[in-house]
């Protein structure tokens, strides 16, 4: 009941915005070729970077190779309206804000700003992604997903695995099984006309992590943008796992130790890669924060559901490009990781990372444009292992009275996604 209190008190604010800031002078940026991106789950700033993190190997060894972005913060809750934003630009609507339990098209109209106005899962050819853009460029991307396809039928199947479309379609993955702990909604390039639609593409595209390793083994083999999404064990979601795992942040610096070194001391991050490990959002009641003059609306009444944001979460950057052992304190979100990516690799941009006065990755990050000292070469050590709400801002629009209607009825209507049988989201009741 607590959280259907929150979402009607949100009302009073959700009409609050302003127009953004206006951006500095653009500053030139380094030569990365590849970008490595590893995306945990739901994990406050101070519970992840503290001196006692249990996630000991991206907290010490890790941090000390890289730069912490310390005022980086996701832009909603739950899960997949972050992932989607990750990699379109695209804001929440209730029904990716809730997960996507059923595998619906998104209902509605694509402005001429490219933001989609309307409510569902799957998005219409129109709406590209990172992806498409890469593709239209002549480069190349990769999802590399844990445990996808070890359960053929259950993930339906063994790449670019996703439910059937339908609004009846349910999402059998929202719950973690023994052997088989892959989640669709932590897979954000399934839920794009624009990249299922061509499933060849889709399938040589969107594969099991079992496949990074070779595709590591050459520059030829690897992508210039690669997204590696834990299974809902090493990514922090479950603690404990299905698997009697301890998951959590031990989960998360396990993986990270695996996975890290392997990407280091390939050849394609030798020249020009740049890794990135952030969080999909924080602890859902625990903090919605918001930075950067984020947008609310069109079709939610909140972004975070308690508040405007995602939550702070930080994020360590990896890369020749940057001086380890350093910190920037200025504030980016997922939206500004979108135009970072996209002014990387000379693209335009996409949905809401088009904001005026949105700040990109700067001079602050990339404090070594020379690139002359690449990264500590380094192994994988023993795999033993508060949030304050800021005011609503931003260069959106207020929710219609449609979107909002539709949103309210659609969460409150459905508050079983909250409590799902072997569904651990700390918080929700």
């Amino acid at each position: 009941m607590r959280w259907k209190l929150g979402l009607i008190a949100a009302l009073a604010t959700a009409a609050a915005v302003t127009r953004p800031f206006s951006a500095p002078a653009a500053d030139a940026l380094p030569k990365i070729k590849h970008v490595f991106v590893i995306v945990h789950e739901n994990k406050s700033y101070d519970d992840t970077w503290a001196a006692n993190s249990p996630a000991t190997y991206l907290a010490k060894t890790l941090r000390a190779q890289g730069k912490l972005l310390t005022n980086y913060y996701a832009t909603g809750h739950v899960s997949l309206d972050n992932y989607i934003t990750i990699v379109s630009g695209q804001p929440p609507n209730a029904f990716t804000q809730s997960d996507c339990q059923t595998f619906a098209d998104f209902v509605g109209t694509v402005g001429a700003d490219g933001i989609a106005i309307g409510q569902g899962c799957v998005y219409p050819p129109e709406v590209k992604t990172l992806a498409d853009q890469l593709e239209a460029k002549g480069l190349t991307w990769k999802g590399y997903m844990e445990d996808m396809g070890n359960d053929p039928v259950r993930d339906n199947g063994t790449t670019c695995a996703h439910p059937d479309i339908g609004p009846l379609s349910q999402d059998h993955t929202e719950s973690p099984v023994v052997g088989d702990q892959y989640a669709t909604r932590h897979n954000p390039f399934v839920y794009f006309h624009s990249i299922i639609d061509r499933t060849a593409v889709c399938n040589a595209n969107v594969v099991p992590l079992t496949r990074l390793t070779a595709d590591l083994a050459s520059l030829a083999t690897t992508a210039a943008f690669n997204f590696i999404t834990p299974n809902l064990c090493n990514d922090g979601h479950d603690a404990p796992c299905v698997d009697g795992q301890p998951g959590g942040l031990v989960g998360i610096g396990t993986f990270t130790a695996q996975w890290a070194p392997r990407i280091l001391n390939s050849p394609a991050f030798k020249d020009g890669g740049l890794l990135i490990v952030m969080f999909d959002e924080s602890e859902v009641q625990g903090d919605a924060a918001a930075c950067c003059n984020e947008p609310t609306g069109p079709n939610t009444l909140v972004p975070g559901i308690y508040g405007p944001g995602g939550g702070k979460v930080g994020a360590l950057f990896v890369s020749p490009f940057v001086k380890p052992g350093t910190t920037s304190d200025v504030p980016y979100n997922h939206y500004s990781f979108l135009r970072s990516m996209e002014d990387l690799f000379g693209l335009s941009h996409l949905g809401y990372a088009a904001a005026d006065g949105l700040v990109p990755f700067g001079a602050d990050v990339y404090d070594n444009p020379s690139g002359g000292v690449a990264a500590a070469t380094i192994t994988a050590p023993p795999t033993t292992t508060a949030g304050r709400i800021l005011p609503v801002t931003g260069g959106g629009t207020a929710p219609s009275a449609v979107a909002i209607v539709v949103a309210l009825a659609v969460l409150i209507a459905a508050p079983g996604r909250m409590a799902l049988p072997g569904r651990r989201r700390k918080g929700w009741r």
